[in-house]
């Protein structure tokens, strides 16, 4: 059940949107380096994610990507089924042996369960405490 780079890059590049929200459009540029994502690639992520309805894009001079629904209204589950397909600890197709394949449909419906749970304005609320916790207290 490891989660691709792509995927990974997909959901970094989403968080970066949805700390921006409201506040106009992200460009390639400005996410991949928030991000550490290679531009070409983010590029390609990005025109999938649009299709998808993850993201709106605007053309022009300020032009970029935007959420295209509220952080509360995207789960990673929803993200990680569109980039990668069904989350499964096997490939369950090829499950040979039937006494393993209730254990392996418990774990993956467990795992679906936990990502559709999670929001991107729940990871924004993590986000801000982390980086709260960077910041330096100068308090003598």
């Amino acid at each position: 059940m490891r989660i691709a780079q792509k995927t990974s890059y997909a959901l970094k590049a989403l968080l970066e949107l949805a700390r921006r929200h409201g506040q106009g459009t992200a460009s390639i540029a400005s996410i991949g380096n928030a991000e550490h994502i290679p531009a070409q690639f983010l590029q390609v992520i990005m025109r999938e994610l649009r299709q998808s309805g993850f993201v709106e894009s605007r053309r022009g001079k300020e032009g970029g990507y935007l959420l295209a629904r509220e952080p509360k209204a995207i789960s990673m589950g929803e993200v990680i089924r569109f980039m990668e397909g069904d989350v499964a600890p096997v490939d369950l197709s090829a499950e040979q042996h039937p006494v393993f394949l209730p254990t392996w449909l418990a774990v993956q419906d467990t795992v679906n369960q936990l990502y559709d749970s999670v929001t991107f304005a729940e990871l924004l609320d993590r986000d801000q405490e982390q980086r709260q916790h960077l910041v330096p207290d100068y308090c003598i």
